[in-house]
């Protein structure tokens, strides 16, 4: 992390989260983590990530390892595609909405198509040889479901040729301060998903949150086994902020991905949070995005590419 002895905003921001965060886990710790960590249910922890391959091959196939790319001097607006879940979760989406969504990420390339449970089989076929995997969300977009009628939510999804899943956090539960039920609520999810080989972020609704809260939902996650953190639904007040992402980043630190999503209007969102450590973009502006990149790309003298 950056300091502020250069006196630039970001390095003051960067700054205040890193103060932040280590107050509130400090007091976590000492408060005995609220059963965070006496109760964890997977304890898939740093340690334990280094000799999970299965784990650390879902991360850096969801994202992880392409972030130097998008960044550099020679990014493509494939490259930008890659980190990018293709999403249309409104209620009124149609199968032709939903065809469309598939053809346009088999032409960019991203990195998944996002729909809700009932389009998982309809995708799937549209996606079939193209190599762009399938995401659906669970228990969305409020996250009150029961757990069990979520695990089992995300294992009739995966039937159905989902490779993600995107589940929603009992957030009452969170700010009843109720931590075992949410990273209990976590793991069911997770152990379906991890059955299948499948990748299981988890929707924390940073915009219904405090700092503190915030950094509790991550820890829930990330002791029950989660592959990545996720800002929002998009159904809320609010969506993905660079302060969030940096936040989420610091920690859960290396070993999970950071997926920011709602709100995400273009290349240039994109971008700042990607920087703040976003390892995946969830948007409905994914086609926007790529084409910005192409634009920058083609601006600079080199061939756009796709």
């Amino acid at each position: 992390m950056a300091n502020s002895s250069n006196g630039s905003p970001n390095g003051d921001l960067e700054l205040l989260i890193e103060q932040i965060t280590d107050a509130i886990v400090a007091r976590l710790s000492a408060d005995g983590g609220d059963g965070l960590h006496q109760a964890s249910l997977c304890g898939c922890t740093s340690e334990c990530f280094n000799r999970c391959p299965e784990r650390m091959h879902r991360i850096v196939d969801a994202g992880a390892a392409r972030i130097g790319l998008v960044l550099g001097q020679t990014s493509s607006a494939r490259d930008w595609a890659s980190l990018i879940d293709h999403t249309l979760l409104k209620p009124e989406a149609t199968d032709e909405d939903i065809k469309k969504l598939c053809e346009e990420a088999a032409r960019y390339r991203f990195a998944s198509v996002c729909v809700n449970p009932t389009w998982v089989r309809a995708a799937a076929c549209n996606l079939q040889g193209t190599g762009v995997p399938v995401c659906t969300v669970i228990g969305f977009p409020l996250g009150a479901t029961l757990s069990d009628v979520k695990a089992y939510e995300a294992r009739r999804s995966i039937f159905d040729g989902a490779r993600e899943v995107d589940m929603v956090i009992n957030v009452g539960a969170l700010k009843s301060g109720d931590d075992c039920l949410v990273e209990h609520d976590i793991h069911s999810v997770v152990e379906v998903a991890h059955e299948y080989n499948v990748t299981c972020k988890v929707i924390i609704e940073t915009a219904l949150l405090t700092d503190d809260e915030k950094v509790r939902a991550c820890l829930a996650a990330k002791n029950a086994g989660a592959d990545f953190v996720k800002t929002s639904t998009g159904f809320s007040k609010g969506g993905a902020t660079v302060a969030d992402i940096a936040l989420m980043r610091r920690t859960v630190g290396a070993d999970l991905g950071v997926k920011a999503s709602g709100g995400v209007k273009g290349l240039d969102d994109a971008r700042a949070l990607v920087e703040a450590g976003a390892t995946r973009i969830g948007a409905s502006v994914g086609v926007k995005i790529a084409q910005e990149a192409a634009g920058v790309r083609s601006n600079a003298g080199a061939p756009t590419q796709y």
